[in-house]
């Protein structure tokens, strides 16, 4: 989740997949497959949120940093199985700032007209999304997710970023499915980096935000973004938690 043009080359000339600087991996779901998250969430989700199949409004699901796709297929497909039609009106948006990756998940989601991929770094720009919400005739996506992404734009931009990022997707959102990675993931993907003899990353030794990384970004979407944690579904088999926020002014009945 960083500015990087060239960056699907860069991840293409590395010789461990592991060390990709900007978490765009070019076989991500081969070591980290849909399952052990989907494994975790339950496929009522939707409907226990509050969507039911007579509502007139879309409902929208965003998914950051969707790498080529295949979680957030596996997603849509994990969370509509328990509607009944027309699910239709369930869409989703996964983006993701690497050209090569999202062209692969657009030429293998089999959901052309529900499932949208887009190239897009939401550090940069946010103008698209909101002109998706705009087509949808919606102000906000139900849900939104967020799932090992934190990391990348943390060490690629600082502090600041990770709250803005963070503060951004609340304000679009109305329930935010957080997975962050713990502190050791930042450890390893900096050993990783001065392993293959590359630049470590340009924030790593001046964070301040360290320790129970969790804690932290629970701590400011509570307090700063008007969200509140409702449901932690545990932690995945490489020990990150995926916990639910919602949006305070809003029903828990109701997405």
């Amino acid at each position: 989740m960083a500015t990087c043009p060239t960056c699907s080359k860069s991840v293409d000339e590395v010789g461990d997949p592991g060390a990709a600087p900007y978490g765009n991996f070019i076989n991500y779901y081969t070591f980290n497959p849909p399952e052990n998250r989907l494994s975790l969430i339950p496929a009522t989700l939707l409907r226990d949120l509050g969507h039911n199949d007579s509502r007139e409004e879309d409902t929208l699901i965003l998914d950051v940093g969707c790498n080529s796709g295949e979680l957030s297929v596996a997603f849509y497909k994990h969370v509509v199985s328990d509607l009944t039609p027309p699910r239709r009106k369930v869409h989703l948006l996964g983006f993701d700032l690497d050209e090569t990756l999202i062209r692969r998940a657009q030429q293998t989601s089999p959901e052309h007209s529900n499932i949208t991929f887009m190239h897009l770094d939401i550090t940069q720009d946010t103008k698209q999304l909101q002109d998706y919400l705009r087509q949808h005739c919606c102000t906000h996506f139900h849900l939104c997710l967020c799932l090992a992404v934190t990391m990348w734009v943390h060490l690629n931009h600082g502090d600041s970023a990770l709250l803005q990022l963070l503060s951004h997707l609340a304000s679009i959102s109305k329930h935010l499915l957080l997975e962050a990675q713990p502190w050791k993931c930042y450890r390893s993907a900096a050993r990783r980096l001065r392993k293959l003899g590359r630049s470590d990353f340009d924030h790593f030794k001046t964070l301040k935000i360290q320790g129970d990384v969790a804690i932290h970004l629970k701590e400011h979407l509570e307090k700063h973004c008007g969200m509140q944690l409702i449901q932690s579904f545990g932690s995945t088999s490489w020990d990150r938690q995926l916990l639910l926020f919602r949006r305070k002014d809003i029903s828990q009945q109701r997405l």
